[in-house]
């Protein structure tokens, strides 16, 4: 691996021009390489003609999905505890933290020569997130809660736990990781649940870290029994917000950043408690921040698990759209968009899983048996939104996960780096061999470790689409309950083969711009001074 320029390249094959801005009119300062998946790296560029006032970059055909499960073939034993992506040892390539051990994906350097994963013993169950900017993967424990630093040396990784200030007594479901108060290094936040036969609500808290040294605590609430927990800077004035789903029918919490670390839950203002009428709240268990009506702007996606029987009709999914700085950020409660109900939903993954430019929705269930004998099962949900409304529809059928077993598990990565989307669930890894027909792009941010934390986490990234579609991705650690996507951000582009402008709004509130002249790999991008401040008006 060489550095040139200040980015970590495989191979240098193309120059191209890092632009402060959004617009890409400032002339280039100066030029960086690319990093290339070396699987799906192709050498030509070309550039499509625009479409025509109202044409679709989606491809005409629908395609169905097709996932096969290669959990055997790679030596994978994930087991049943929360599934979390993240590259540990810097290598450009999504490893898996899941089943009591970090799975070193060995896909890059080996193509289809086993073994395609190494297994590392690794302590707890949670998230990967590199907690001191030594660019070494560090282990986010939720199960139970702890904090161990990655080592990699010659004789290979290990992980030292770290010392805590003294936690109260809690049950962890979920956690979110995030650079809380933009001081350039990672801060976590644990929901606290319940003791259901001692009727005890735990806890939530807040880990801020000391300069990556160690960390302080700060209580946040002892009044909801959270599950899930996420992440996003949804208003974009360059600090994360944190979204909190809640059960037992309580309103779930946004708990909106005041730039410094300091938050207040505003979720009624902002309308995103994801309840319906007569009801506080719901029994949410997950949630999923994406931009899914390629409007720039990210929206959310809340899961409910809800009976419907004599207890009432307790309130179910929710699609929240957002309506953006001219509606001072608040939320349109489109209620479920054709999700259609089961009972146990759980925890929600969203991803573009066929690369038609659009974010689809992987959600799982955890009854085999329902109330009234009602069978659940997970489903995978194909955006089918039009301009007018928004839509899903249930694509399961055919696609290689059907009627899969309970589960909370949902997590998305591009594993072997064929630009298509691959899925860990129900203690199985189902890789995506769906057709590659449509293009795609991968985006891997780096930060300088100083002003920006070295992950990148909270980043957001734009790509503008000839037909006006503006797509957006971020950096996130913590999906769903307990889950993590990989931190490479996916752009499906649909019939769309470049060049394309990656417009970056980084955590500190500065933008970016790089022009990309070919599409169908992934990209490293890393954190330049020469940043604008925010989004262009």
């Amino acid at each position: 691996m060489t550095k040139y320029n200040g980015w970590m390249c495989l191979k240098r094959r193309h120059l191209w021009h890092v632009v402060p801005g959004f617009g890409g009119s400032i002339a280039a300062v100066f030029s960086l390489a690319v990093l290339l998946t070396p699987s799906v790296a192709q050498e030509a560029a070309t550039t499509q003609v625009a479409p025509a006032a109202g044409e679709s970059l989606n491809p005409a055909p629908e395609r169905r999905p097709v996932f096969v499960d290669r959990t055997a073939d790679f030596g994978l034993t994930i087991g049943s505890g929360p599934v979390a992506w993240g590259d540990i040892n810097n290598d450009g390539w999504p490893d898996l933290y899941a089943g009591g051990a970090v799975w070193i994906n060995n896909l890059g350097m080996n193509g289809n020569t086993p073994p395609a994963f190494t297994r590392i013993a690794a302590p707890g169950n949670g998230l990967i997130a590199d907690l001191n900017n030594d660019g070494i993967g560090d282990l986010v424990s939720i199960s139970p809660i702890a904090i161990y630093i990655g080592h990699l040396g010659e004789d290979g990784m290990r992980f030292d736990k770290l010392a805590l200030p003294e936690l109260p007594e809690t049950v962890c479901r979920g956690a979110v990781v995030g650079d809380f108060n933009n001081d350039g290094f990672l801060d976590v936040y644990f929901g606290g649940y319940e003791n259901w036969e001692k009727q005890v609500t735990y806890p939530s808290f807040m880990l801020l870290s000391t300069q990556g040294a160690g960390f302080s605590l700060r209580i946040m609430t002892s009044e909801h029994r959270s599950r899930g927990v996420t992440a996003c800077d949804f208003d974009e004035d360059g600090d994360l917000d944190i979204y909190v789903s809640n059960y037992r029918l309580q309103p779930n919490l946004l708990w909106v950043n005041d730039g410094s670390g300091d938050f207040s839950d505003k979720a009624e203002h902002f309308n995103v408690i994801a309840t319906s009428e007569a009801f506080r709240g719901g029994h949410s268990i997950g949630a999923c921040w994406g931009d899914f009506d390629n409007d720039g702007h990210f929206d959310l996606f809340a899961g409910n698990f809800a009976h419907v029987d004599s207890r009432g009709d307790q309130p179910k999914n929710r699609f929240l759209r957002s309506r953006g700085p001219t509606h001072g950020w608040t939320f349109e409660d489109l209620a479920e968009c054709g999700v259609w109900y089961q009972e146990s939903y759980a925890s929600p993954a969203c991803a573009d899983f066929d690369n038609d430019t659009r974010l689809d929705l992987f959600f799982t269930t955890v009854y085999a048996d329902a109330s009234f004998g009602h069978k659940n099962y997970p489903v995978l949900y194909r955006n089918t939104s039009g301009d007018d409304a928004w839509s899903f529809a249930d694509v399961t059928d055919g696609s290689g996960l059907e009627k899969l077993p309970p589960t909370y598990q949902a997590a998305w990565a591009d594993v072997d780096g064929d630009g298509r989307l691959d899925l860990v669930t129900a203690g199985r890894l189902y890789m995506n061999v769906g057709t590659s027909d449509a293009q795609y792009l991968g985006v891997r941010l780096q930060g300088d470790g100083t002003t920006i934390n070295k992950q990148a986490v909270g980043a957001q990234a734009r790509i503008a689409l000839p037909d006006g579609q503006i797509l957006s991705r971020q950096v996130e650690l913590g999906t769903g309950e307990g889950n993590a996507n990989s931190p490479i951000l996916h752009f499906g582009l649909g019939s769309f083969t470049g060049p394309v402008t990656v417009a970056i709004l980084w955590p500190n509130g500065k933008t970016q711009s790089v022009v990309v002249p070919a599409v169908g790999r992934t990209i490293d991008v890393q954190y330049a001074d020469e940043s604008e401040d925010g989004w262009p008006e």
